[in-house]
Formats: C-alpha cells, structure tokens, sequence
C-alpha cells in the first residue's frame, strides 16, 4: 500500500485510541460546555490578532487548545444562527427565518426538534442554559430552555436590546446605556426557569449572576458525579454593550472592549471551577460566536479583521467565526484550517458521548478526527442563506473546498451599514450573478478579487461541481413552517405582573 494509504489508517487507528482511552480513563462520560459570543468578529480577540482586546482566558484556551480559522455559522443573524447550533440542521429545516423572534413572537423552535440537550439527557447528563436564549418564549413559555431539554436556565430570553434601555444602568456607578433599544415593549427581563425573577434586569449584576449560576451547576454535578453539558450564550458583545464593576473601565478598547473582557472574566471563573472539581481533563469547552460584527455601530461594534462585510450579510465578515476546541489531553494545542460549522457540533458530541444521533436530516458532521488528531473535515462544503432565506431565490452562496461562489449579494438592511465598503451597508441592493462570483478563499480571504471563470477550463469545471452541489443540496432542502412569520401578540411579551395595567410601562419587579 503506498505511504499516504498507509497514514491514512495510522490516523484512523490513532483515532480510535485517542477515543478508547478517553472512555477508559474517565470514570464519567465527557462533560460539555459550549460557549457561544453574541455579534462577535473574526478579528475581536487577542489570540485572532486583535491589537486592544484584552482575552487572557479566550486566549489561553487558544494557546492549549485548537484554533479553527475556517468556522462557520448558519446565519449572519441570532436566531437561526442559535436553531442551527442546539439542532445540527440549517435554520430553514426548523423554521426559523426570515430574520429573528421577539418578545411576543407566537412561534418558536419547534418542540419536535431535538437540541443537544434532548440527545444528552437520556444518558443522564445534567443540562443547564444561561444567558441568551432567542428561540422563542412563546404562550406559558412552551418555547424555553426547559422545555427544551434543559433542566435549568437562568437568563434573558431574547436580545438584551429587545426592550427600552435608555433609562437603564450599563456601567458603573451610573453611565446610561448606549441608544433607546426598543421602545413601546415590556423591559427586559431576567428569568429563572419559567418565572422571571427581575425586570427590568439589573445589567450591573448580571454576568456576576450568570458566573455564580453556573460555578454551581459545574459543581453540584461534579460532586454527585453526573456527566454536564452547560451551554453559555453571552449577552456580549450585542448592543447595547455593558459591564458590571469587575470589569468596567479595565480594557483598552472602550465599552466594547470591557464588555468582551467581562465575558472573558466569566470564561475565567468557569476554567477555575472545572480546575477546582478536578473535572477540566473529562471536558470538551468549545467557543464560538453567532454570526459576525455589528459595524453599524462603528467602534461599539465588532470587528471582522481581514474579512468583508458583518452582520447580517452573507459575505465572510457576517459568518465566518472565532472558534477554539479545548480539553487537555485529547486535543492538541494548534490550529486548523479545515473547513468546520457550528452544524457540527451536535454530531460530534453525541460523538463523544455515546449518545444516539436524532432520526431526522442533520447538516452536521462529526469533527471528531479534526479535534482529536487534527485531521481532515468530513466537511467540503458551506451553505450560505440570508437572513430571509426562500425557496425561489435558494442559497445565495456555496462554499466548496477553498472556492466561494455567489449566486446572488446583498448588503444588510442595517446591520453592516456605515463601512467604506460600498458592498456591505443598505443602498447595496440585491444582485443575482450569472455566473457566479467565485473567490479562492486561500489566496483572497476578503473576497476582493473575483476569478475570470470564463475560458478557463479548470475554473469552469469548478463551477460545473459548484453549481451540480449547489442543485443536490436544494434538492434536500424542505423549507419548515416559518416560525418567524407567525407573527407576534403583544400578551405573550413576558411581564412579572402580567394583570398590571397600563402596560408595558407596569411590567417592573
């Protein structure tokens, strides 16, 4: 057998011992945490070479761990970024599109979905949510996290901006939050469970709240030897940006800067208390972010580094993401360029765990040989859809290999506005491109410089196989039920005093 066959099943062999020994030597199945940034960039921490962000955390577990340069999310907006993730299917298999839920949206991720909560529970991990849920309340709260295959969540269950701020407190001792946020809905509350526990939230608090919730959880379930999977979505770096007293004024970036550092700090904490149960060795901790920079917020917002565009566009800048494995031991510190998605990360840790995958169409592949021997991805393509995907305009980009291809373009409404990229802000308006713009994403990561396909025969056999994939995956493709064109009902905005009158002003306690 010739050399690369023969590495080829060395690989495979290493594999399988990596994983052997992992289940031998751990007395418990694998613990998860799953760590998850709001409207983060590609170039917005330290270890991705941003020159002002302070990321000790983040950054360690770079250093210890594996650094993607190549992830993707689903979505260049929250909620169905979000759906994708907790379900391993792209967001127009579930339903949730066009754009994302608010506080009195009738629908919600479906109940017949399967989250990674729902596959771990039969094997009797504990499961707790904090922080940023975004897939629906709904009526008497069928859409939380706890019915959902969470036993516990603790957090705010939208953006934190879905609520009027202007009177609220986002830094020490009293410095107003940034912008009205939404007006005209109830304040944004803080719930525990099913009930909410403070509204409006005290923001001052909150990430403190957040870090003693799940310090307790990683502890508990250690100490009664319960295999966990805690997944943390952080309110931060969304807008309105905010920062309670540990952090405040500490970063060198400004109030997006110590925002993201009091994350980090909560990252810290969560290291620690794995640490200090002597659990850290038996736990996969995996960080990533929901879609990319909110430019329109100029320097409150994000930062994509070299890539184009941000939120809410489906160039790189507004999906491709930060992303880092960590679990010394097993993985490896380095980096990879493979291809990967937050698709992916369902499959893998049921993977890892043992646990049965669900019986419906995943888009995700197992990451295990990228995480364990730094291998290849079973991943060759990514499937771009805006935020307001349908089924007569289909993907607007494919992802094959190093090859990007662009079926149509179009700016943000608003999201990536304000940038001297004439692409990325509103007045860019939607444009179909026959045939498509293709990019080498090796040589040309911020999608500069088109290839001339035309009459050279190796790039039009490349869009022959673009355009042959692009056509099988629609094919697959069952669009769900909008979940997002229910519509909302003002009654179902969540309010601690729900007989109050008049309302949303009276929903406070």
């Amino acid at each position: 057998p010739s050399w690369s066959s023969l590495r080829g099943r060395m690989d495979h062999i290493s594999l399988l011992l990596n994983i052997a020994l992992l289940c031998t030597c751990s007395a418990s199945p694998p613990n998860f945490l799953l760590l998850f940034a709001d409207d983060l960039g590609f170039g917005d921490l330290g270890c991705y070479g941003h020159p002002s962000s302070l990321t000790p955390n983040l950054d360690r577990l770079a250093a210890g761990g594996l650094r993607f340069t190549d992830f993707y999310c689903t979505s260049p907006v929250c909620s169905p970024s979000r759906a994708s993730l907790l379900t391993g299917r792209y967001q127009t298999r579930s339903g949730i599109y066009p754009g994302v839920l608010y506080p009195g949206s009738i629908g919600g991720l479906p109940l017949n979905e399967t989250t990674i909560a729902e596959v771990l529970k039969p094997l009797g991990y504990a499961t707790a949510a904090i922080g940023k849920w975004h897939l629906g309340v709904g009526a008497s709260g069928m859409f939380l996290p706890t019915k959902q295959g969470f036993d516990q969540y603790l957090g705010i269950p939208y953006s934190h901006d879905m609520g009027p701020c202007q009177n609220l407190t986002c830094f020490p001792p009293d410095v107003k939050c940034y912008g009205l946020c939404d007006v005209g809905t109830v304040t944004v509350p803080l719930m525990h469970n099913e009930d909410i526990k403070q509204q409006p939230v005290n923001f001052l608090d909150l990430e403190r709240a957040y870090s003693d919730f799940a310090t307790n959880f990683i502890t508990m379930s250690a100490k009664k030897k319960q295999p966990f999977f805690l997944y943390y979505p952080s309110h931060h770096t969304h807008y309105p940006q905010y920062a309670g007293p540990g952090a405040a004024g500490r970063s060198l970036r400004g109030r997006f800067g110590d925002a993201l550092l009091e994350f980090d700090n909560t990252i810290g904490n969560l290291l620690a208390t794995l640490e200090k149960t002597g659990v850290i060795n038996n736990t996969l901790v995996f960080f990533t972010s929901d879609n990319g920079p909110e430019l329109m917020r100029m320097s409150r917002g994000g930062n994509a580094g070299p890539l184009k565009c941000g939120k809410g566009t489906t160039y790189e800048g507004g999906m491709r993401e930060p992303a880092i494995a960590f679990w010394p031991g097993i993985i490896r510190p380095g980096v990879t360029h493979e291809i990967a998605s937050t698709l992916d990360i369902l499959p893998t840790i049921a993977r890892l765990a043992g646990a049965k995958l669900p019986q419906v169409m995943l888009d995700g592949v197992d990451m295990t040989e990228i995480l364990v021997n730094q291998g290849k991805s079973k991943r060759e393509t990514m499937m771009f859809y805006p935020t307001d995907p349908n089924e007569k305009y289909g993907l607007f980009a494919l992802r094959l290999g190093k090859y990007k291809a662009h079926f149509y373009t179009q700016a943000s409404a608003t999201h990536s506005g304000t940038t001297p990229d004439q692409d990325c802000p509103v007045f860019a308006v939607l444009k179909a491109h026959n045939p498509p713009l293709i990019f080498d994403l090796e040589a040309d990561p911020s999608e500069n410089y088109p290839l001339p396909v035309v009459g050279i025969p190796e790039l039009e056999d490349l869009l022959e196989r673009i355009k042959k994939v692009k056509e099988q995956f629609e094919a697959s493709m069952v669009f769900g039920e909008s979940q997002i064109s229910k519509g909302t009902d003002p009654n179902l905005e969540p309010c601690c005093n729900p007989q109050c009158t008049p309302k949303p002003r009276c929903c406070q306690c």
